[in-house]
């Protein structure tokens, strides 16, 4: 238009600017800004307006925050574009300041003002100044408006009100499906999936027909509550919708299969998508984490990269978790430095998961040193730092940190007290423990739940405080649930208290049935006492409700491959070197003092088969590997799904020795860093 010399009104502009804006064309809207002082037209309201609105929407509020205040006349279109500037990039307060200054120079807000401050409001989980904006909207008569109507259901839910967003929603005269949506999200953020997918019932017996923000919702609503049958009826209603093919669509249904724990439904869905973007592979990864599938999680990673998708904050803290829960720790460096170069490092979220990864892997020095370096950091961050030291048995560390982040003005929340309490137990810290756990009501309005009553009884127990234990089980306000009672039963193995441990598994097993992990515990408990007939009886019981134990299983990275063991393993490539070497630490390791602890092998078979058994543990396997495939002198880390027997621990601490490594092991409770014969903790575990 310019090249032919016609001269562009005002509302050329207008239209080139709101292009600009929807691209977020900083530099093109600067030269139509240059372009528009030349014509003449920056004091025309209408194109001040849009002018304010391209540098909002271009991240620049500053600057549009200049212009509007610069204006020579301003209504309330001008407002609104600054006011949803603010909105938009995350400056909620900034928003609800600019309307009450609004209100101040008497300009009447419309519906469009409301929208953007309650959407602000919801963002920032402001209720009074909600409850404020519902009642100007009254006084203004737009609470009929459907779209004012969805914004205060919204608003509601996200600020945790989801009766008053329901009493609201009933109370529409009108409602579309964006309504349905903004309830059924509402629930879903919640927590209150049934309530979700239960309106979503009422919203197709009454005609509404659902799109795919509310198959979305609903999906989500499944996930949260591993409602299988009905996610299948969910992706049935899908097909016959047509909304198959949509990528968002089809990346939810593959995260729905996954949290149910299909994943290779979750991935025979992932691998027949007609389009694939990021959301979906991390839907996928996080899948195969959420699952215990690490192997699986980094394998995909790798395909998506060689696939040239750009992984986004979400991959990265999936594939992080992956690597933590197989303590692959070169994997996770590797991760890291792809970190830093997409620029996310200082992300407060992948900040605190590299935090997690690094604890995870025994490497809490470097934990700690990132989180000092942490540009920002939040309730979540210090909680991931406080429980790497918990995993690590560095208790008075981490009280020590809990400190520091009450004295900075931190608010812990539940996780930062359940990582506190553990850190407590693992350290037989009781007193700073029962402190802990008494100042969170007093001091910090948090309401103990199950995991917080369940650490202090394993604090309790593990310190040899039985009546103790016995006296704050029987006072709990709530139910004690599977997790209490495994405590106790778990402790009661360590100690040797057959009854009590006898006691706790038959609660547990009223509970749980078919946990296998209550049995193989009094199982233990009844062999190291020496019990026969009891350990007879006990393994019947077993095989006549059909359970069976988890077969333990150990990794080990090397040279980047993460290689995994199960016990009995004899199918590795380098099985007979494995096993040579295992023989060669056995004789070494007697003429150092090593008596095998025959009651962790549960089978009914003679002392020398119960020897071979136990040299057969998946940890012992996976060490045994790692000597054999790393130069001498380099620390050896091993993650195992199950916490590791008595035998293995003491064994491992006298192969420490006898091979001059730090040898770390990462089981399903703590981590153990054996060294020169001893381990990190001190036989308190």
């Amino acid at each position: 238009m310019q090249r032919t010399g016609l001269a562009p009104d005002k509302v050329v502009f207008v239209v080139v600017l709101k292009a600009c804006a929807s691209l977020a064309a900083l530099e093109q809207g600067k030269q139509l800004h240059s372009d528009i002082i030349k014509r003449g037209f920056q004091s025309d309201v209408i194109v001040g307006s849009t002018l304010v609105d391209m540098y909002a929407k271009c991240g620049c509020t500053d600057d549009a925050r200049e212009l509007f205040n610069n204006m020579s006349e301003r209504d309330v279109v001008s407002w609104n574009a600054m006011i949803a500037g603010y909105a938009q990039n995350g400056l909620g307060k900034e928003a609800l300041a600019l309307y009450e200054q609004m209100k101040q120079e008497g300009v009447q807000p419309d519906k469009i003002t409301f929208v953007v401050l309650l959407k602000a409001c919801a963002s920032l989980a402001a209720l009074e100044q909600g409850k404020q904006l519902h009642s100007d909207i009254i006084e203004r008569g737009f609470q009929s408006d459907v779209i004012v109507g969805n914004t205060l259901v919204d608003m509601y839910a996200k600020c945790g009100c989801t009766e008053d967003a329901r009493e609201l929603f009933n109370n529409m005269s009108e409602r579309d499906v964006v309504s349905w949506n903004a309830m059924i999200v509402g629930y879903a953020q919640n927590g209150l999936g049934k309530e979700a997918l239960a309106l979503y019932e009422q919203m197709k017996q009454e005609g509404v027909q659902p799109n795919k923000v509310t198959f979305t919702c609903v999906l989500s609503a499944c996930a949260s509550l591993a409602a299988l049958a009905q996610g299948k009826q969910l992706h049935y209603d899908i097909i016959k919708r047509g909304f198959q093919s949509d990528v968002i669509v089809s990346s939810t249904l593959v995260d729905m299969y996954a949290k149910c724990g299909c994943t290779d439904d979750a991935r025979e869905l992932f691998n027949n998508m007609s389009e694939r973007n990021v959301v979906s592979w991390s839907a996928m990864i996080a899948g195969y984490a959420q699952n215990g599938l690490g192997k699986e999680a980094l394998a995909l990673y790798e395909q998506m990269k060689q696939e040239g998708v750009q992984p986004d904050i979400v991959t990265f803290t999936c594939v992080l978790s992956a690597c933590a829960s197989l303590a692959a720790l070169e994997q996770g460096k590797q991760l890291h430095s792809d970190i830093i170069k997409r620029g996310f490092q200082s992300d407060v979220i992948v900040g605190s998961t590299l935090i997690d990864m690094y604890a995870k892997c025994g490497c809490i020095e470097d934990a700690r040193e990132l989180f000092n370096y942490m540009s920002e950091r939040n309730v979540v961050s210090w909680s991931a730092m406080i429980a790497g030291y918990a995993q690590n048995g560095l208790g008075k560390e981490a009280l020590a940190l809990y400190e520091q982040m009450k004295q900075e003005g931190v608010q812990p929340d539940n996780v930062t007290f359940t990582c506190v309490l553990s850190a407590c137990a693992h350290s037989r810290l009781v007193d700073e423990g029962r402190y802990v756990f008494d100042s969170m009501c007093k001091d910090h309005d948090v309401t103990p739940t199950k995991e917080h009553y369940a650490c202090m009884v394993d604090l309790l127990v593990r310190a040899g405080c039985w009546a103790d234990a016995e006296l704050f089980i029987n006072k709990m306000p709530i139910q004690p649930d599977s997790v209490v009672w495994m405590t106790l039963l778990g402790a009661a193995r360590n100690h040797g208290h057959v009854e009590i441990g006898r006691r706790a598994f038959d609660l547990v097993v009223k509970l749980e049935p078919k946990n296998a992990a209550p049995y193989v515990l009094l199982s233990n408990i009844y062999a190291t006492a020496g019990r026969k007939d009891e350990l007879a009886k006990i393994r019947n019981e077993m095989k006549d409700v059909g359970v069976k134990k988890i077969p333990g299983c150990s990794w080990i990275e090397v040279d980047n491959q993460v290689h995994t063991f199960v016990v009995g393993d004899a199918t590795q490539p380098q099985s007979k070197e494995i096993l040579a070497d295992l023989d060669r630490l056995a004789g070494l390791m007697e003429e150092a003092g090593y008596i095998p602890d025959l009651s962790f092998v549960l089978d009914d078979v003679e002392d020398e088969e119960k020897e071979k058994a136990l040299c057969k543990h998946s940890e012992k396997l996976a060490i045994a590997f790692g000597l054999i495939s790393t130069p001498p002198g380099t620390t050896i880390r091993i993650k195992k799904n199950l916490q590791v027997c008595g035998d293995c621990h003491n064994a491992t601490k006298i192969i420490s020795k006898i091979v001059r490594r730090e040898i770390i092991v990462m089981d399903a409770n703590r981590s153990h860093h054996f060294k020169d014969g001893f381990c990190s903790c001190r036989d308190y575990w």
